[in-house]
């Protein structure tokens, strides 16, 4: 425990720090990289990321430059081939993130290039995703999201040695396997890199948004985000609402207990059935559970892998749930939501990562109302026609 207290303050007084100006020896950020991997990237990287400042993505550059010290592809704007036989995108390793980014990328790559092989390089779960798209092949890539800075820069290296050569192009969504961009998978003339974090600069264009934008510009064509995982047989008798209250270990996007269980109440008031999503078990199961003690007999719960449970929202006639993957999987499939944003770094971060797609979404920051009006709020904004008695 000790250590990683010791960790997290280091890291947080490096992000201070860094904030301000400070610059760090090649040795103390190694180090910080190195020993404290986790907090490294979830305290500074992440925050000076999630910025969506070009002030500090030039700082996240100078820390990576310690690992990776080659430059940047060459190539501004790289041509796009006349003969591509696979097309290669690259998984954003967070699943959210490739619904609302990776997805259209993938439906804009199948668009402008209807013979080529349509390649997602990720993980097992990013691929189910998408287990239903006939089109998509997967190249299975598990990016190490623990261990040394250095264990996941020789990531990257390795996965440029997969890729295959010959008439093929590698899109990379600001991907984390690429380190957002700075470590080179192929040669420069066939990589194209969408560059989320500065795209759009201070407006509020949303992350979908830019994506299209960025899209539309350099091939020509834009995409819809989707999904399009194995379906899940649900009870259809009567509307359906479902939930996701997982935070990912991030108790700052949490509201509490209390709002919880008032939420589910409230929509068990109004739904026949509410899937509840138990996440990934453990104290999370536990307390979605506890959340939904009062009223068992409306609610189901989910137990198996997201894809199974986007399924689920994507058959639901209402969606609600924090600032994660099941409020973009909601959006991609044109479900009535509600999005509670709680610990938001800013009002920009808010409107980048905003629900986006077909359906009718309102937005909700939870850190400027009291939970109590954030419940009044919700049944102000629920459909209607879900009442039933």
């Amino acid at each position: 425990m000790s250590a990683s207290i010791s960790c997290s303050d280091r890291a947080n007084r490096a992000l201070r720090a860094l904030r301000r100006g400070e610059l760090f020896s090649k040795d103390a950020i190694r180090a910080l990289g190195e020993e404290c991997s986790e907090e490294f990237f979830r305290i500074v990287i992440e925050s000076l990321s999630d910025s969506f400042d070009a002030s500090q993505v030039e700082i996240y550059e100078h820390l990576m430059r310690v690992w990776i010290p080659q430059a940047r592809p060459g190539v501004a704007v790289p041509v796009v081939p006349r003969r591509v036989e696979t097309v290669y995108v690259l998984s954003r390793v967070t699943l959210g993130s490739d619904i609302k980014i990776t997805s259209a990328i993938l439906d804009a790559m199948k668009r402008r290039f209807a013979d080529a092989r349509i390649v997602l390089v990720g993980g097992r779960k990013s691929a189910e995703l998408f287990a239903a798209d006939r089109r998509l092949e997967h190249l299975e890539a598990d990016y190490p999201r623990s261990g040394p800075v250095s264990a996941r820069i020789g990531f990257a290296h390795e996965l440029r040695d997969r890729l295959a050569t010959g008439h093929r192009i590698v899109v990379d969504p600001d991907s984390r396997m690429t380190q957002l961009g700075l470590i080179p998978v192929c040669e420069p003339e066939n990589y194209f890199h969408f560059p989320s974090r500065t795209a759009g600069g201070e407006s509020s264009a949303n992350l979908t948004e830019l994506t299209n934008g960025w899209l539309k510009k350099t091939f020509g064509t834009s995409g819809e985000a989707y999904v399009a995982p194995e379906t899940v047989s649900i009870d259809h008798q009567g509307p359906v609402a479902s939930v996701s209250l997982g935070v990912g270990g991030n108790e700052i996007k949490r509201v509490g207990n209390v709002f919880e269980a008032g939420l589910i109440r409230m929509l068990a008031d109004r739904y026949r059935t509410v899937w509840v999503d138990r996440g990934a078990g453990a104290e999370e199961a536990q307390r979605v559970t506890a959340a939904a003690s009062g009223v068992a007999d409306r609610v189901r719960f989910w137990e198996g892998s997201f894809a199974g449970f986007a399924s689920i929202i994507a058959q639901s006639h209402f969606f609600a749930g924090y600032d994660s993957a099941g409020q973009h999987a909601a959006a991609a499939a044109g479900i009535p939501l509600i999005a509670i944003f709680a610990g938001a770094g800013s009002k920009r971060f808010r409107d980048r990562w905003a629900p986006y797609g077909p359906g009718p979404a309102f937005v909700m920051d939870a850190d400027e109302v009291s939970p109590d009006v954030l419940l009044d709020e919700l049944v102000r904004r629920l459909p209607r026609h879900t009442r039933f008695d």
